[in-house]
């Protein structure tokens, strides 16, 4: 799908890095998680606002490379209004995408991770603010790391 590293940096993945959406506190969420990955450096700090078991904003703070931003920003885009189901559905999703490069369904502009699965060192750059989704739904306090669990 990919054939060289520049692929990997399609216009979507730079546009997200340079421009992240949803970059910034949200004061009154429901909750927060942390998530850390201490190769590359990458950090941030996820928050969502739930009512009713669905998600109603989603939004990061933290810093790291330009794929740990893009994963991010294109998370924060992509699960709000859906379910705590729905949410943990598409971290199965992703996971598989970035781990493998084939994605199950229509995966929209998730579909641009594709190719990290071709560099390893990057698939737990593009996987950190998912484990971070999930730690923050289960409502757990401890900041995840990439190096506690399997990208």
């Amino acid at each position: 799908m990919f054939e060289d590293v520049n692929d990997l940096y399609q216009q979507v993945i730079l546009d997200h890095c340079r421009h992240p959406r949803n970059f910034h506190e949200i004061p009154s969420c429901s909750v927060t998680a942390q998530g850390r990955n201490p190769v590359c450096g990458d950090q941030l700090k996820l928050f969502l606002t739930l009512k009713d078991d669905r998600i109603l904003d989603a939004a990061f703070v933290g810093s790291g490379c330009c794929i740990s931003k893009a994963s991010a920003s294109l998370l924060t885009e992509n699960v709000k209004g859906k379910t705590r189901q729905e949410a943990t559905a598409l971290f199965d999703q992703v996971r598989g995408l970035v781990t493998t490069g084939q994605g199950q369904g229509d995966m929209g502009k998730l579909a641009v991770f594709a190719g990290v699965h071709k560099y390893p060192a990057r698939v737990k750059c593009a996987i950190l603010a998912w484990h971070a989704l999930l730690e923050a739904l289960k409502g757990g306090a401890a900041p995840v790391t990439t190096e506690n669990e399997a990208a």
